[in-house]
């Protein structure tokens, strides 16, 4: 505790974790730390500054007990080995952590784009009379997948790139779970009105206002409220 990159991080601890952190006391230890002089003891360190990290115990059963934080950063001192196993589990854990996310996201991508075959696969076998040509095909299937677009992000993928034209990917690779979740489903829809003749004009009305409950829906639920500022204000798609 006389190393003077011990008591700045317990005094860091403090000031992110005790209300009642006595900062005088703590500057007075801090300008002494250091010096051949200085010494400081868990006794001491409570008492002058109020901490709450760390409590010490006398008599027959005298000890002194830290809170995780403090406790790691004493063990990782004592022992190199012990620091570098932290150091690592660390990395382990957020690696874990982001192969979480991204299979998540994966999933709902992956699923998406088994719905858009099932949704171009109608296209071709409802929209796209005989012998048309190769340029006009692929301007049905965009036109498809602009009208969902619209229907779901109020904007077509060339509007989006032209807003946004330093994001990487297109729209549907920026948008977050809820909107590919409301997508799969639009897109699903979609197919199914296609095949019953329905014209593009009514399944985008049609499709607008699904959208628009969908959205709703996950938004008021309880993962909704959960997770909606990590994701994002999905509000705006309502608007």
């Amino acid at each position: 505790m006389r190393n003077r990159n011990t008591v700045e991080f317990l005094g860091l601890w403090e000031r992110i974790y005790n209300p009642n952190f006595n900062y005088l006391e703590f500057e007075a230890i801090d300008r002494e730390a250091g010096r051949n002089t200085f010494v400081l003891t868990p006794k001491r360190w409570i008492e002058s500054v109020n901490a709450i990290g760390m409590t010490s115990k006398q008599g027959r059963y005298a000890a002194t007990f830290a809170q995780k934080d403090i406790a790691f950063k004493f063990a990782a001192w004592i022992s190199a080995e012990f620091e570098l196993y932290i150091i690592k589990d660390y990395q382990r854990l957020k690696a874990d952590e982001s192969f979480r996310h991204e299979l998540e996201w994966n999933v709902k991508r992956e699923l998406s784009k088994v719905n858009y075959r099932i949704h171009t696969d109608a296209i071709k076998e409802h929209l796209i009379p005989p012998m048309l040509t190769p340029q006009q095909v692929s301007y049905t299937y965009a036109s498809e997948a602009d009208m969902l677009n619209m229907a779901l992000f109020g904007i077509t993928a060339k509007q989006w790139r032209e807003q946004n034209p330093s994001s990487s990917g297109n729209i549907r690779d920026n948008a977050d779970i809820y909107q590919l979740i409301a997508l799969v489903n639009l897109e699903s829809m979609n197919a199914e009105l296609i095949k019953q003749g329905v014209g593009q004009e009514a399944r985008l009305k049609y499709l607008n206002r699904m959208a628009i409950e969908q959205m709703q829906s996950l938004i008021e639920s309880d993962a909704g409220k959960r997770f909606k500022g990590k994701q994002g204000n999905a509000n705006e798609v309502l608007k």
